[in-house]
């Protein structure tokens, strides 16, 4: 029951990692400390007055034994700092979470690599997250990134199915955010890692997120920037990751782009230009990418379909109809059936690029 205590006191305001730890290591165990008095607690000075107060004041409305079960029915594990399972990597940081809960499992070594970057991402920014997260997931390398529309989605997207993602959330790992990437955390849940510092039940708050990117630099050997504008998350991330020793890898972007600025500038400052997964595979001896799947056999009309297709601009249906001749309801069909393939994306509504792959 260790572990629901420390989620216990994790839930109280004022008290987060390092007051944990001092506190477990005063009374020898987060139970000890739970249950103290309000004078051993004062004698600690592990707590100010206020945190011990609260402490006092909130802690017989918990019930540990409903919260273990609570937590239990939902499917949510928690890791502490402790532990032989707490992520290695993560456990030698500056300030690691002394509680993390999680959904799925945890790594199994810490062969991971994060790939981060803007909310508002290009096509080209987009496609170019998928094309690294399938190839290096493919080779084995587990893909960290924060789950948030843009580029983080894209990094999960192109992992899932291929191999390890881990979803670093800025809020409880039971809140859904955004919330069209219901399906998404679920699938990465069941194949990856979904983990938080957060309880189970916070909301996402835009205060967490630079946190939240702490544990995504602290989880991976290097981060790869794909979009980022001068002022962004991405780059809080990088910078975590240069205060940790961690690499910095960068897609160069657009030099006409705001949302490439700060990722440019990253290059500008020394930070490793990346155009492909095997710069990173390399970079670590990870080994080498598999040879490509060969192009699938495309009739004469997906074969003009995907020609037409570009990496970067997305092109409507509209469009496809009037230059390759064809119905729109044929032409849905044709996109549908390259989508299968793993040779186009739906970048917005009735609005398709060409999916990015390595050695093509």
């Amino acid at each position: 029951m260790e572990q629901y205590y420390l989620a216990a006191l994790q839930r109280m305001s004022g008290i987060g990692s390092s007051r944990i730890k001092a506190l477990v290591d005063y009374f020898g165990s987060a139970r000890q400390a739970w249950l103290a008095d309000q004078g051993d607690l004062f004698l600690s000075k592990c707590l100010d007055s206020t945190s011990c107060n609260n402490l006092l004041a909130q802690r017989d409305k918990i019930d540990i034994h409903k919260l273990a079960e609570s937590l239990l029915k939902k499917g949510i594990s928690i890791c502490i700092l402790s532990e032989d399972d707490y992520p290695a990597l993560l456990r030698n940081t500056y300030n690691p979470p002394y509680v993390l809960y999680y959904r799925g499992t945890l790594p199994a070594d810490d062969k991971l690599i994060a790939i981060v970057g803007s909310r508002k991402a290009t096509a080209y920014g987009k496609n170019a997250a998928t094309m690294l997260a399938a190839t290096l997931a493919e080779a084995g390398v587990g893909i960290v990134s924060g789950a948030a529309r843009g580029i983080d989605t894209a990094a999960h997207q192109g992992a899932v199915g291929k191999g390890y993602t881990v979803a670093v959330l800025g809020s409880g790992v039971d809140v859904v955010y955004p919330p069209e990437n219901a399906k998404l955390l679920a699938n990465i849940a069941e194949s990856g890692l979904v983990i938080s510092e957060y309880a189970p039940g916070t909301n996402a708050h835009p205060r967490q997120f630079p946190a939240r990117n702490r544990i995504i630099n602290g989880l991976a050997h290097g981060v790869v920037v794909v979009e980022a504008a001068e002022k962004s998350g991405a780059l809080i991330t990088a910078d975590f990751a240069l205060e940790e020793g961690r690499d910095v890898f960068v897609v160069p972007g657009s030099i006409f782009a705001g949302s490439s600025k700060g990722a440019n500038g990253l290059i500008k400052q020394g930070a490793k230009l990346v155009d492909n997964a095997s710069d990173i595979l390399d970079e670590y001896g990870w080994g080498s990418i598999a040879n490509s799947k060969p192009m699938p056999n495309l009739s004469s009309e997906e074969q003009a379909v995907y020609n037409l297709l570009d990496y970067e601009e997305p092109i409507g249906i509209e469009e496809i109809v009037t230059k390759v001749k064809v119905l729109p309801a044929r032409a849905a069909y044709i996109l549908l059936q390259l989508s299968l393939r793993g040779l186009t994306v739906e970048y917005s509504t009735q609005r398709y690029i060409r999916a990015a792959r390595e050695g093509i």
